[in-house]
């Protein structure tokens, strides 16, 4: 007979001071529900991520908390680029940026799509993600074709960890190439991992591994005893370094 799960933690809104709970306290179902309430302070950001939870919630309802078992991972060796992908990365149609569209990635992230009518990035939620991001704690990466943004995405980092958050498409692979350029990116600096926080097919596709949240959580651990690379990134890589064979 299985022990009842114990009742969810409310936090008040505005509390910024008392610490989510443990990980390993999440509900099985929903997977990884950890606390409800608190704020979206980068304080408090920054510490949730560093624990290996993150905030998740639909428009009107209170901030919700989240450790889901498993977890998804996709290391800079491990990225798994398919031949097209590797062809269209060599062509010279597109560039790639660091930090320089913050605002119009998260835009275009929390844009209704066909298969997504409603987001979850709130205006509360961009509002805190910009915050992080003026702090040098998030960043994005942007995929232009001239002036247009035709991809990207945007994550927190801290230690040798890369938190990913959401990413957006305009063009055929459009998130792919910022995904492929990030982690490159990620690699040279010496960072363990990308958290994608929940597997599906699209990720395993890519090459993420799905790994227990306890192993994750040792990970994440020494992942954050590396510094943390604050402020305004910039590429420090190249097209031929995208699309030549990987370290492993």
């Amino acid at each position: 007979m299985t022990e009842p799960a114990l009742p969810i933690p409310w936090l008040a809104p505005n509390d910024e001071t008392t610490p989510l709970p443990d990980p390993e306290t999440a509900l099985a179902e929903p997977n990884g529900l950890l606390a409800i309430g608190a704020s979206l302070s980068p304080q408090r950001l920054e510490s949730a991520y560093r624990n290996g939870i993150f905030p998740w919630y639909s428009p009107g309802e209170p901030v919700l908390w989240w450790s889901p078992d498993p977890r998804a991972l996709i290391t800079p060796s491990g990225f798994h680029m398919s031949r097209s992908l590797r062809r269209q990365l060599r062509k010279t149609d597109y560039q790639v940026s660091l930090d320089t569209a913050f605002e119009a990635v998260i835009a275009a992230c929390a844009a209704p799509r066909l298969d997504q009518p409603e987001t979850w990035i709130t205006p509360e939620m961009a509002d805190a993600y910009y915050d992080m991001h003026t702090l040098g704690l998030a960043h994005s990466i942007e995929v232009w074709r001239g002036k247009r943004l035709i991809g990207g995405l945007y994550g927190v980092s801290t230690g040798r960890a890369f938190f990913g958050e959401s990413m957006f498409s305009h063009a055929t692979n459009g998130s792919k190439i910022a995904l492929a350029w990030l982690l490159r990116q990620l690699g040279e600096w010496g960072f363990d991992f990308l958290d994608c926080q929940m597997p599906t097919e699209h990720l395993l596709s890519l090459g993420a591994e799905v790994v227990p949240r306890k192993r994750f959580l040792l990970r994440l651990a020494a992942s954050q005893r590396g510094e943390t690379r604050p402020g305004a990134w910039s590429l420090s890589i190249t097209r031929d370094d995208v699309t030549r064979k990987w370290p492993s």
